[in-house]
């Protein structure tokens, strides 16, 4: 079995938002993981990648004349990103397409000043036009290799990424990966695809029960490294404690129904359990493409 485990222009439009915000002073909660990418039954290589950061805020006191303060001390603040990336362009295109995303996004995280925030700060516009300018950069960086080798010629990548402070939750997504919020037993789907059948649903020129069966159902509309220029969806959303976050390539969801994995999530809710036993899942169900799966679950601090 080939696996690998583990125990984000200027913002010129509203974000996508479906919650309403108040401020509030920040929830401390650690989150617990559990990740796996296989190559599936029938692909001969995974063209597939995954990456969890943890982003603690500190400093270090060496002394200072101020009496000891009972603000929260800013180690206390941790953050996290996530994110899943399924590349395209065959062997060696999809496998480098995707591994720049990681790449990238971990030179980003290293360089961002501005990763702790509540949904509601003031400079959100600020954090968009940096995401959306680190999302340009991967997408001319994909352009230019594919432009430049032969062999990397129509790379491109999906890329669908979460971070998450306390139970503040915020989305960036372009592909056909997915990202869920499992909340009191319910799965909801957070992300669109960017593909033609959606789109075609949307329209309502045919059912999603025929999307997912329609022979152009895996065409992409959007992906970085198509052609110049990404439109990613952004959205925000406050969870709250005990709930579970699922991103997945999709190896998963073309593979099982979202019944059948809020079942899944439903059963087992440690994360490296649930995270494995979905991509059982994938593979039982025929593991006909890559597939890589990250459960988080959002849990109090204390």
């Amino acid at each position: 079995m080939q696996e690998r485990d583990h125990a984000m222009g200027d913002f010129d439009r509203p974000l996508k938002d479906t919650a309403q915000f108040t401020g509030s002073a920040p929830v401390i909660t650690r989150m617990t993981f559990g990740a796996l990418t296989h190559t599936g039954l029938v692909r001969s290589n995974n063209e597939d990648q995954y990456l969890i950061v943890r982003l603690c805020k500190s400093l270090d006191l060496i002394d200072t004349s101020l009496p000891p303060s009972d603000h929260l001390e800013l180690s206390d603040l941790e953050g996290y990103v996530m994110l899943v990336a399924d590349g395209i362009g065959g062997r060696a295109g999809g496998e480098r397409a995707s591994a720049v995303v990681v790449h990238e996004t971990t030179q980003y995280l290293l360089g961002a000043a501005k990763w702790f925030f509540r949904l509601d700060d003031p400079d959100e516009h600020v954090r968009v036009r940096l995401l959306r300018e680190a999302l340009e950069r991967i997408d001319r960086q994909i352009i230019n290799e594919g432009k430049n080798n032969p062999a990397l010629a129509g790379m491109g990548t999906t890329l669908t990424a979460v971070s998450v402070v306390g139970i503040d939750v915020f989305v960036v997504h372009v592909g056909d990966s997915r990202a869920y919020l499992f909340h009191e037993g319910k799965l909801e789907q957070l992300t669109t695809d960017h593909t033609l059948t959606q789109q075609m649903v949307d329209e309502g020129l045919i059912s999603p029960e025929e999307g997912r069966t329609h022979r152009l159902h895996n065409v992409l509309t959007m992906a970085l490294g198509g052609k110049p220029g990404v439109d990613a969806q952004i959205i925000k959303r406050r969870a709250a404690l005990g709930d579970r976050l699922l991103l997945c390539t999709d190896g998963l969801s073309e593979m099982i129904s979202d019944a059948r994995i809020a079942e899944l999530l439903a059963l087992h809710p440690e994360p490296g359990l649930a995270a494995r036993t979905l991509i059982d899942a994938a593979l039982k169900a025929g593991g006909l493409d890559n597939v890589t799966v990250i459960v988080a679950a959002i849990e109090d601090a204390l």
